[in-house]
C-alpha cells in the first residue's frame, strides 16, 4: 500500500481502512506510461512524474459519483443491460463541448456488480458507452455515501448542525476514512485513463472533494476543474467540520472551482480567508485566489436545463394524450404545482401550511385552488425521512378535511414514481409552480416548468402544448436558481403567511403581466441552457490552465496539506556552493539583509538578534571588501540597541528614512526640512478605528504611522482597513503623504521621499510607482554611494521575505544600475520561502538564511576573534 495513501489516512485518524475485493487488471485504455504500481512509489508523487503520453488529442474525463447510465439485470440472470440515463446532467452537458472532443466518464453504478463480473462489465461499458465504472466495496460504499456524504456533508452544506445524534450524529472518523478510500478508488480509475498532457479532468460535486489532491500529487500540471452542485455554507457553519482545512486545501488543488451562485462562492472564499489566510481578487471580470503561485479561478454560473430533452418529453406527453386526462380531472380548478424530492430540506410541509393559510386568508379560492405535490423518491438514506413523510400525510389529511368537499381536495399528494411525460403534463397544466425549499443547491424545477409552458409547435389536437401560455413562480430565496429568476415572487419559506400571500398574488395577477414575466424567464432559460453552462466552464478551465507548462512546479507538503508551488522558470533555490564561489571571487561586495522573517523568525516572541546572528554580522563586516546593511522597517532605537556590538554594520531604519553607515557615524535623516503636521490629522482617525476594531493597534514611528489588524477578526479587520484607507486619503488629500494598504496594515508615510532621496544622491532619473519610503531606493543609494567612493560592487546579495523587499529585488532590472555596479556583477536577489517573487532565488526559511550567511562569513580567510562567545556549529 502506498506511503502517500498512508499519509492521507494518518491525517484522518491513523487507522488504515480495509479495502476488500481482488485486484483487477486495467482496461485496455491506459494512455500514461507505467502501471498502477508506479503511482504507489514515493517518486511518483513528485512533479517529475509528469510524462508525455501516447495520445495528442484533447479530451475531457468527467468524474462523478455515479455514471449517467441505467443498469438492469437480465431476466435470465446471465448479465446486465445498460442504457443512457437521458435525465442525467452529466450526459446532457456533452452538448456544450466541442464536437471533436472525446468525453469519458468515470463513476460508480447504481447497482451492485459481483466481483467476478466486474472486469467484463468494465470492458462493455468502455467499448459501448466510453464509461469506466468505479466499483466500491459494499462496506466502503455504505460508509462513504450513506455515511459521510449523507450524514455529514449533505446536512452541513444545507445548514443543519449535528447538535444531537438524531440530527446527523457526531463526527465519525471511520466515515471520513471511508470517504478518503472511495476517493482513492476513483483516483486509481482516472490514472488508468489519463493522458496528463492533453486531458481535462472535470470533477463533480461534494462526493469527490478530496480527489483533486490525489490527482495533483500524481500529476502536478494536470488540467482539472471542480464544480459543486450543492450549496456551500457560511464560514460559521463550515468551520464546525473537523476536517474543514483538509477539504479546503484539497479543493484548492483544482485549477477552477465552480459554484451556482455568488453567495456559495462568497462563503467558500470567506472560509479560505478565515482558515487559510488567503485573499481573493477580482481580475478582469473573474475572481481569483492566489495559492502558492497558482491562480485558482472561481467560476460563478448556474447550470441550465437541456432544451432539446424537455421538448422531446413534451412530444411524448403530447402523443400519449396525458394532458387530456389532466385537463378533464382538474377542469375549473386553478393548479399550484410542487415537485420535490423526499428530503428534509425541500420545505414541503411549509408549502402545505402556506396553502392552508391562503385558503383561510382568501376564502374565494376555496373549492377552486388545488395544490398538487409530487414526491420524488429520496436519493439516499437521508435524515428523518419517515418523520417528514408522516408529517406531510398528516397535514394534507387535516387540510383536506377542513377545506375539502365532494369532488374537491385542496391538497393532492402523489407519492409514487412519476414518469417524465406525466410530470411534463403537470407542468403544462399548472398555473403556478411553488418551491419552498429551505436550502437547495440549484433546483431546476422552475426552469423545466417555464419551458413546458412555452409549448411546442405542431402538437396534436388532444393536448394543450401547441401555444405558449403565461407562467408564474413562487420560489424560495434560499435556492440556487432564485437570483436568475428576476420575475419570480421570492419568499422566505419560513414565513408561512408571506408565502400564502405570494401564492394568492401569483394566481390573481393580470394575464398580461404574467405573460411578460413568462417571456422574460423563457428568454433567459432558453439561452442559458446546460450546453451554455458546460461550454463556459470548459472555456474558463482552458484559460486557467493556459500557463501550466510555462512555470516550474514543486510539490510540497504531506497528506491533504500537499500543494503545488508554481513559480517562474528562472526562480530557483540558492545554492550555498554557488554563492560561496562567487563570494570568494569578488573584490567589492554589497550585502543587504531584511530583519524580520529573514535573519529573525517571523513568529519569534523575542525579536532581538541571537548571539549567533551578531557574531555572523561581525564576521561579515570585518572583511574590508564587504558593505553590509540591515534594511528594515523597524525604528532606530531598537536597532541601535540590538546591533550595538556590530561596529561596522550599516543600518537603514524605517525602510530607509533613517540611514547609518556604521556605529561611529550619525543617523542621516532625509526630509529634515519637511514638517510632520499630518500626523496630528492621521492619529485621531487611526485611534477611532482602533477603538472600534478589537485586536488592532497603532505604531507611531518618527517618519510614519502604521495601523495593524493582524490580531483582529480577518473579515472585519479587512473591511475596517478599506474604510480607513478611504477616510485617510480624504482627510490627507492636501498633505505630502502616501496612504497604502499592505498585509494586515494601513500605513501613512511621506510622499516626497522619492524626490528627497533623488536630490540626496544627485540623480535626476524619474521614478514612478514608488510612493513613500522604498527599500529599492535605499538600495540604490547604497550602491551609488559605494560607486562614488570607487567601489563598484561586483557581488550583490539582497535577502528579504515580504512585499517591501520586492522593491529591492525589482531595481536589478533597471538599466541605471549598469553605471553603478561593476560591468558583470554576480547578483543574488533572494526571497525567503517558495512563493511568487521578483527575486531569482529563494531559501526556505530563516534557518537556511543563517546557514548561508555563516558559510559566507567562514569564506573570509582571516577571522577576527568571536564576540559573544559564538562558535561555528560543527
Amino acid at each position: 500500500m502506498s506511503k502517500s495513501y498512508i499519509n492521507l489516512l494518518d491525517l484522518a485518524s491513523g487507522n488504515f481502512p480495509t479495502m476488500e475485493g481482488r485486484r483487477r487488471r486495467m482496461p485496455r485504455v491506459n494512455t500514461a506510461p507505467g502501471n498502477l504500481s508506479d503511482i504507489e512509489d514515493d517518486q511518483a508523487r513528485s512533479v517529475s512524474s509528469d510524462q508525455p503520453s501516447s495520445l495528442s488529442s484533447d479530451r475531457v474525463i468527467i468524474v462523478a459519483n455515479q455514471l449517467p447510465l441505467k443498469a438492469k439485470r437480465r431476466e435470465d440472470n446471465t448479465g446486465w443491460n445498460f442504457s443512457w440515463n437521458e435525465d442525467s446532467l452529466l450526459l446532457q452537458l456533452k452538448d456544450g463541448l466541442p464536437d471533436d472532443m472525446e468525453v469519458l466518464y468515470i463513476g460508480s453504478l447504481r447497482v451492485h456488480v459481483d466481483p467476478i463480473d466486474q472486469e467484463d462489465v468494465s470492458q462493455i461499458l468502455l467499448d459501448e458507452f466510453k464509461c469506466v465504472p468505479t466499483f466500491l466495496p459494499p462496506d466502503i460504499m455504505k460508509k462513504f455515501y450513506d455515511g459521510f456524504c449523507k450524514k455529514h456533508l449533505w446536512p452541513l452544506f444545507h445548514y443543519m448542525m449535528p447538535f444531537s445524534a438524531e440530527q446527523g450524529g457526531r463526527f465519525d472518523r471511520s466515515l471520513w476514512e471511508a470517504y478518503i478510500s472511495a476517493n482513492k478508488l476513483f483516483f486509481q480509475r482516472v490514472v488508468e485513463l489519463i493522458n496528463p498532457d492533453e486531458d481535462y479532468i472535470w470533477i463533480h460535486d461534494y462526493h469527490l472533494m478530496v480527489l483533486p489532491t490525489f490527482l495533483r500529487r500524481r500529476f502536478s500540471r494536470v488540467r482539472m476543474g471542480f464544480f459543486l452542485h450543492s450549496p456551500f455554507p457560511s464560514s460559521e457553519i463550515y468551520r464546525t467540520l473537523p476536517v474543514r482545512e483538509e477539504i479546503l486545501k484539497a479543493l484548492l488543488n483544482s485549477d477552477i472551482i465552480g459554484f451556482h451562485t455568488f453567495d456559495y462562492a462568497r462563503h467558500f472564499l470567506n472560509c479560505c480567508s478565515r482558515m487559510l489566510g488567503l485573499v481573493y481578487q477580482s481580475k478582469r471580470g473573474y475572481l481569483g485566489l492566489e495559492y502558492y503561485g497558482r491562480t485558482i479561478r472561481i467560476k460563478i454560473m448556474a447550470v441550465g436545463v437541456h432544451m432539446g430533452w424537455i421538448q422531446s418529453m413534451m412530444k411524448i406527453a403530447d402523443e400519449d394524450c396525458t394532458m387530456r386526462e389532466l385537463t378533464q380531472k382538474f377542469k375549473g380548478k386553478t393548479m399550484f404545482l410542487g415537485v420535490d424530492d423526499m428530503d428534509i430540506f425541500k420545505g414541503i410541509n411549509l408549502k402545505l401550511l402556506a396553502m392552508e393559510q391562503m385558503l383561510k386568508q382568501h376564502p374565494n379560492w376555496q373549492g377552486k385552488a388545488v395544490l398538487v405535490q409530487i414526491l420524488n423518491p429520496a436519493r439516499g438514506k437521508g435524515i428523518d425521512l419517515e418523520e417528514v413523510r408522516e408529517e406531510i400525510q398528516e397535514n394534507s389529511q387535516r387540510i383536506n378535511e377542513e377545506f375539502g368537499k365532494p369532488g374537491y381536495k385542496p391538497i393532492i399528494i402523489i407519492d409514487r414514481p412519476v414518469s417524465i411525460s406525466e410530470r411534463v403534463s403537470y407542468y403544462n397544466m399548472a398555473e403556478c409552480v411553488v418551491v419552498t425549499a429551505v436550502r437547495d443547491g440549484m433546483n431546476l424545477i422552475p426552469y423545466e416548468y417555464v419551458v413546458c409552458r412555452q409549448g411546442i409547435s405542431g402538437s396534436k389536437s388532444c393536448s394543450n402544448f401547441d401555444a405558449p401560455k403565461e407562467s408564474m413562480l413562487v420560489v424560495s430565496e434560499f435556492i440556487g436558481c432564485s437570483p436568475s429568476l428576476s420575475g419570480a415572487i421570492r419568499v422566505n419559506p419560513w414565513n408561512v403567511e408571506a408565502t400564502a400571500e405570494a401564492m394568492n398574488v401569483a394566481i390573481s395577477m393580470d394575464n398580461s403581466e404574467r405573460q411578460l414575466q413568462h417571456e422574460k424567464h423563457y428568454q433567459y432559460i432558453s439561452t442559458h441552457d446546460v450546453a451554455y453552462w458546460s461550454r463556459s466552464f470548459l472555456q474558463d478551465m482552458q484559460r486557467s490552465c493556459a500557463d501550466h507548462f510555462k512555470r516550474r512546479c514543486w510539490g510540497i507538503g504531506f497528506g491533504f496539506g500537499f500543494r503545488v508551488v508554481a513559480l517562474d522558470p528562472n526562480f530557483r533555490k540558492l545554492s550555498i556552493d554557488t554563492i560561496v564561489t562567487a563570494y570568494r571571487g569578488a573584490t567589492t561586495r554589497a550585502i543587504l539583509l531584511d530583519y524580520d522573517g529573514t535573519v529573525m523568525p517571523q513568529h519569534s516572541i523575542d525579536k532581538s538578534p541571537s548571539q549567533k546572528v551578531i557574531a555572523i554580522m561581525n564576521m561579515l563586516c570585518a572583511d574590508p571588501k564587504n558593505t553590509v546593511f540591515i534594511v528594515t522597517g523597524r525604528g532606530t532605537e531598537s536597532l541601535s540597541k540590538w546591533f550595538s556590538p556590530c561596529q561596522g554594520l550599516g543600518i537603514a531604519a524605517e525602510h530607509g528614512y533613517f540611514l547609518r553607515w556604521s556605529q561611529d557615524e550619525d543617523w542621516e535623516i532625509c526630509m529634515q526640512g519637511l514638517g510632520f503636521g499630518w500626523m496630528k490629522i492621521a492619529e485621531p482617525v487611526m485611534k477611532l478605528y482602533t477603538e472600534a476594531t478589537d485586536g488592532s493597534s497603532i505604531e507611531i514611528k518618527e517618519s510614519a504611522m502604521v495601523w495593524q489588524y493582524r490580531d483582529a477578526d480577518s473579515g472585519f479587520g479587512s473591511s475596517q482597513a478599506k474604510e480607513m484607507l478611504d477616510h485617510l486619503e480624504s482627510v490627507l488629500a492636501n498633505e505630502p503623504v502616501a496612504v497604502k494598504r499592505g498585509q494586515f496594515i494601513v500605513d501613512v508615510k511621506p510622499q516626497s521621499w522619492c524626490d528627497c532621496l533623488q536630490a540626496f544622491i544627485n540623480e535626476t532619473v524619474e521614478y514612478k510607482g514608488m510612493d513613500g519610503v522604498s527599500k529599492g531606493l535605499v538600495a540604490e543609494k547604497i550602491f551609488t554611494s559605494m560607486a562614488a567612493n570607487g567601489k563598484h560592487a561586483d557581488f550583490v546579495l539582497c535577502i528579504g521575505d515580504d512585499r517591501s523587499d520586492e522593491d529591492m529585488f525589482e531595481i536589478f532590472g533597471h538599466a541605471k544600475l549598469k553605471d553603478i555596479l561593476s560591468p558583470n556583477p554576480a547578483i543574488f536577489a533572494c526571497t525567503v520561502g517558495q512563493k511568487p517573487s521578483k527575486a531569482t532565488y529563494y531559501l526556505d526559511d530563516t534557518t537556511e538564511v543563517i546557514t548561508m550567511l555563516e558559510s559566507l562569513a567562514e569564506a573570509f580567510d582571516t577571522l577576527p576573534p568571536s564576540e559573544g562567545g559564538y562558535e561555528s556549529d560543527p
